[in-house]
Formats: C-alpha cells, structure tokens, sequence
C-alpha cells in the first residue's frame, strides 16, 4: 500500500459554516490510508488545529480583499507552481472557484473539481459582478462538478449543471437522535424552564440568513406567546446590527446570543422550532441536522424543496410576511409533537455521512485511476 492520494481542497477558512462543516464529516469518515486531505484557505480557521491532527497541511496565501485581484491571481499561480505535485483539486468557493481552477489547470493538475455549496452570490452589485466574471473560467478549468443541490448545480454550472453529480451533505445521524436527558440539560445551561417555547436558528450573521426579519417575527409572537424565547447560534458581519435590534424592540432578556457553538447536536436538543428565514441557500446542512433531530422546521420558500426529508417536519413559508410565519408557530405549539427516531429516514435519504464518505472516497479514487 503506498502513500495516500492527496486531495486539496480550496476554501476561504475553515470555521463552523455548512460546507466546511460538510468537509469536516467527510475528513473524519473517508479511509485516509487511502485519501487524506490537505487545504489551501486564506484566513485562520476553528478546525485548524484538528486538520492537523488527522495528518492535512493547511497552505494559506492571502485573500482578494488582503491586496486586490492581481495580487491575488499572482499568488494563486505562484503557489499552483510551487504545488504542482496534486493530482486532485477540490475547490468550495462559488464562483471565485473559477480563479483557482485556472490556476490549477495551468500547471497541469488533472483533476479540478467545481463544488456549489449556494445559489446566489452574496454582496453589492460590484461584488456580483466581479464574482460572475470569476465564475466565468468554471466550464473552461473544471473536469467535474458537485453540487450539494440540483438547484445549487444549476446555478453555478448552467449547461453544465447535466453533468454534475449530488454530493449529499450528509450527517452523522446518531449523533442528533433526539434524547430528553440533553434536552433538559441544555435547557438548565441555557436557564430556560421547561414550559418555554424555544425557536432556534442556527446560521452566519449575514444578509443572506435574514435575522432581522426572524427578529420581527419574534417580537409579535412574544406579545402572543409570552413565555417564549429565541436562540441564534452563530457569529458574523451583522452581529452588532442585531444586537442593537434587539436592545431596539428591548428584548435583551428573550434573545439569546450564543455565537459559534461546537455543540450544535446538543443545543439542537433544547429548541422546540427551528426557524430559517433565509433569503437563498444551496442545501443548509443545518436543516438536515434538524430534521435529523425530529425538529419542526418553518423555512423560506427560497430554499429548494429538496432539503425536505418527507419527515413532515418541513414546512416552506413566504419571507415577505411575519403573519404567516407566527400563525405556524402557535399552530406548532398547539400539536403534542414527539420527536421521534429519525436516524433511519435520513440514512434512507442518503443524509448518512458514512454514505456520503463512501461515495467521495470512490469518486477520488476512481479519478486518479
């Protein structure tokens, strides 16, 4: 047995967002006497430390917003040069995976795979622009492409999008079975009592996740529903946005920030509602993770309908009116809801991680073959 195969692959950092997290299960479930796992990310990130530890190098260079376009296309073609010994290139960034493919196949790396975590590019008009320019190099430098979606591959891949494969982003089931011994313990840590209804969301504070409409939805529903609180786990840009929302509509005492939170199949435990208002999604590894643990999930109708797992747990609503939204709380809150076994549907689903594993571990081996 030689050497394990090498598999770059390329993200901005990896911290606690859906397709890092996605990458992370497939470290940790792949045969990695076979495959192992090296990054090329431009800022530090939470699983650095682990990363090394399961035996990958993490490369860093700087970011296009550290010194400009040139600046950075120089230091993608300088570090290609001097990385030219990767037979797989894995690249998780969008659009700006048009950059970094054709970089790599400039310097002859064989296998330079496209991934679309999203299905609309996020930022002002400028930054849209630039990002559909970057795109453009994806049908020339890509041989394949995955997409966590179909609506997720048509975006990005357009014509191309026939000829992607699904990789879906899978979990690690046993690990979100609903218990009540979390739940209660969640819930002392948290100090909410046992008769309180918990909405919870978990998400980057971006634009794109749309909390300060979750914030308003909230704040009607706790004049109908008192004894209710909402939880938001996860940091980002907008924090201070909706810290002052927040302070604005004086709900310090009902809103409860958690930041980043490794323990997500924990917290998940303790919510009653999952709510997810976002304004477009590829396919939200957290709304498997949900579901996974027999959660009630009220989301936007921007999100694609294959992320429901026909648990009748997933209800799709518009994001232009709070009534609706509030009305499907209570109406949640009137039906006695058991949060039953659901490990087998999601494996049934191919929502197992230990599938989705599988599946990559082949298409790697199978490409450099």
């Amino acid at each position: 047995m030689g050497s394990p195969i090498r598999v770059l692959h390329v993200v901005v950092n990896m911290n606690r967002g859906g397709a890092e997290t996605l990458i992370m299960n497939l470290y940790r479930n792949i045969d990695r006497s076979k495959i192992q796992f090296d990054f090329l990310t431009y800022k530090e990130g939470v699983f650095d430390q682990e990363i090394m530890d399961l035996g990958g190098k993490i490369h860093r260079i700087p970011y296009i917003t550290d010194g400009g376009h040139f600046h950075y296309i120089k230091n993608l073609k300088q570090f290609f040069k001097a990385n030219n010994h990767y037979k797989i290139v894995h690249s998780h960034m969008d659009k700006m995976s048009g950059f970094v493919l054709k970089a790599a196949k400039n310097v002859g790396i064989p296998v330079r795979i496209a991934h679309s975590h999203n299905t609309q590019s996020e930022g002002g008009f400028a930054a849209k622009l630039y990002k559909e320019y970057a795109g453009s190099n994806i049908e020339k430098s890509a041989t394949h492409y995955l997409a966590c979606s179909n609506l997720a591959a048509k975006w990005l891949f357009k014509n191309k999008a026939v000829s992607s494969k699904l990789l879906k982003n899978g979990i690690e089931t046993e690990k979100f079975t609903f218990s009540k011994k979390i739940r209660d313990k969640v819930r002392g840590e948290l100090r909410v009592e046992e008769d309180i209804l918990v909405l919870g969301h978990v998400g980057r504070f971006n634009h794109q996740k749309n909390h300060l409409f979750l914030i308003d939805i909230f704040h009607e529903l706790n004049k109908v529903e008192p004894k209710s609180v909402l939880v938001l786990v996860g940091d980002g840009t907008l924090r201070s946005d909706i810290e002052e929302k927040v302070k604005s509509l004086r709900l310090e005492e009902k809103v409860k920030l958690l930041g980043v939170r490794s323990d997500i199949n924990s917290l998940l435990q303790a919510f009653d509602v999952f709510v997810f208002p976002s304004l477009h999604e590829g396919l939200p590894v957290t709304l498997i993770e949900a579901q996974g643990a027999g959660l009630p999930c009220l989301i936007s109708e921007n999100i694609t309908e294959e992320v429901d797992l026909k648990m009748d747990l997933v209800k799709f609503l518009p994001v232009h009116n709070k009534n609706v939204w509030i009305e499907e709380i209570i109406n949640i809150l009137t039906k006695d809801a058991s949060r039953e076994n659901s490990k087998n549907t999601l494996s049934e689903q191919g929502y197992d991680i230990k599938d989705t594993a599988h599946f990559i571990n082949d298409f790697y081996l199978e490409m450099v073959r």
